[in-house]
């Protein structure tokens, strides 16, 4: 029997991120949203519960605790019922972390790790986006061609979270022009590295304080000790599982607030002389919205716990997941708006930001993950 039942500490962790997301992430959303720009401070609060750091060993500073997708899982799902935006943003930095703990050499993790475990952790991402048709992570168009012990790096990455202050950047790239995920390997490339260009990316539909750049690759020369893992190298379809799986996570959180804002009002929303909560057609569709909240969460966690435990099911179990919630989670936000009728479209209410988050975070394969 599939039991999901969260431990204390995972309980623990879920509500004071809850109670985080809605006191502080959901009531400055809408202006965040406005500005284009999560505030330092949020970021800093964020990083203030330890979730970066906590699943670093201890002999590179951390807290020691075991690395758990479903953990994450869970964390990315209550950050994203308060503000989709500002939980990427305070997570981002996670998935260097995260690739470096799965895949690093003992020598990459003594460099690099000791940078997240402080009182503010140093600012890195990983650049997987690409800007072909569809954003599709198995088909790197960023080349690494081998010369001599090292690698040049050539390509452009867009949407890159925290791209504008990230020192170092984790570039998928495929190996001498191969196609397929198993030619694919990571290389840490420091910001101030000849031949990297950061600029400011054209924006995005939805997450749109989330800061991202445009990271150009032109003739990047790196030594062979930048390739994540070393000889080993990486296993690329794990970590754009682990990706997509953290964008589904988030997605589930935003769903549940689209849901949890549109059921009281229905009930006190009066037309022809009733709430129409009470209506069938209104009645259903909360329902049928609730439903899929619950069946998404499922579906996420149970991908995320075969990723834990390295389950030959967990690729399945991710491509499932992340269909089934990239078509659910647009159709609550969606329902969500149309509950509220003229009402959801105009910009006093948060409704019409989540639709566009939603589609966002169903496209992209990141910015956050598991």
């Amino acid at each position: 029997m599939i039991d999901f039942e969260l431990n204390d500490e995972q309980t623990m962790i879920r509500e004071s991120l809850q109670a985080f997301a809605a006191e502080v992430l959901a009531p400055g959303a809408r202006a965040i949203d406005e500005a284009g720009e999560v505030p330092g401070d949020i970021i800093r609060q964020g990083w203030d519960f330890g979730l970066i750091a906590a699943a670093i060993p201890e002999e590179y500073g951390g807290g020691g605790g075991e690395r758990s997708c479903l953990t994450n899982a869970v964390v990315l799902e209550a950050l994203g019922g308060g503000c989709a935006s500002q939980g990427a943003a305070i997570m981002a930095p996670g998935q260097f972390v995260s690739a470096l703990i799965d895949f690093g050499t003992d020598e990459q993790k003594a460099e690099h790790l000791p940078r997240f475990t402080g009182e503010t952790p140093a600012a890195a991402s990983l650049a997987l986006q690409e800007g072909q048709f569809g954003f599709a992570a198995e088909a790197q168009r960023t080349t690494a061609a081998r010369k001599g012990n090292g690698w040049v790096l050539n390509g452009e990455k867009r949407m890159v979270p925290l791209g504008d202050r990230a020192g170092h950047f984790l570039v998928l790239a495929a190996e001498d022009g191969a196609a397929g995920l198993e030619a694919v390997s990571a290389f840490i490339v420091p910001r101030d590295t000849a031949g990297v260009t950061v600029a400011a990316e054209s924006g995005s539909m939805g997450l749109k304080p989330l800061p991202q750049a445009k990271v150009t690759l032109s003739e990047v020369d790196l030594p062979g000790s930048a390739r994540l893992g070393g000889d080993a190298g990486i296993d690329a379809q794990r970590l754009i599982n682990q990706a997509r799986i953290g964008a589904c996570a988030m997605a589930v959180g935003l769903s549940r607030q689209a849901t949890d804002y549109a059921i009281p009002y229905a009930k006190e929303r009066v037309a022809f002389g009733e709430p129409i909560a009470k209506k069938q057609s209104i009645a259903f569709m909360l329902a049928d919205m609730h439903i899929e909240c619950e069946a998404m969460r499922w579906m996420v966690w149970k991908a995320a716990s075969l990723l834990e435990h390295n389950d030959p099911g967990a690729a399945k179990a991710c491509v499932l997941a992340q269909d089934y919630v990239r078509r659910k989670s647009i159709k609550i936000a969606d329902d969500a708006l149309q509950i509220f009728g003229g009402h959801g479209f105009i910009r006093d209410l948060p409704l019409e930001m989540w639709l566009r988050n939603a589609r966002t975070l169903t496209v992209l394969d990141g910015p956050v993950s598991v």
